[in-house]
């Protein structure tokens, strides 16, 4: 990408405007080999299900959507969200979850922009703790190592890969303060 990727947080409704949208980058990253909860072949039917149902989630306020866009065209090229609702011990604590790069948009900064502005959102919400886990091993791995995530530990065959197989999770966390 020449210019800087666009990264914005989706209100409910615009979520579901972008359904398709954000279907098609599910899709193609788990088409792709990602174990990100779903197995291949991924239909267009579950992924707008599940994409409905993180628009529900943004809508009662338990979570926040983040997509990367191309500057030029608008189109959706990433995602990722904060999962605000937490147990109430862990008021501080937020999870990233589905962090997705369309494959045609990788190696360009994308994913690293969209940790930037979810770790400012999860701020900005009051949140000091960040999780999240990934494969063991991949490009996510070495992109949170890179932006300043603490490994905490492999969970070996903690989920299968999209065609079958196990595959070994990694858990991060990260500290940040607090807006």
């Amino acid at each position: 990408m020449r210019e800087p990727v666009t990264i914005r947080s989706l209100t409910p409704q615009e979520a579901r405007e972008q359904i398709g949208a954000l279907s098609a980058v599910l899709i193609d990253c788990v088409e792709g080999g990602a174990s990100v909860s779903f197995m291949s072949p991924l239909t267009r039917e579950r992924a707008d299900a599940f994409w409905q149902g993180v628009a529900e989630g943004a809508a009662a306020g338990e979570r926040i959507l983040l997509v990367a866009q191309d500057p030029a065209t608008g189109m959706v090229i990433g995602t990722v969200q904060v999962i605000l609702k937490q147990p109430e011990n862990q008021p501080h604590r937020a999870d990233i979850a589905k962090m997705l790069v369309h494959s045609q948009a990788r190696r360009q900064g994308v994913g690293g922009a969209l940790m930037r502005v979810a770790e400012e959102a999860a701020a900005r919400a009051g949140k000091t703790v960040l999780v999240l886990d990934t494969v063991t091993g991949g490009d996510a791995e070495r992109l949170y190592e890179r932006v300043g995530w603490v490994k905490s530990g492999v969970i070996p065959n903690y989920a299968l890969w999209p065609k079958g197989g196990f595959c070994d999770t990694t858990v991060f966390y990260k500290q940040i303060s607090a807006a």
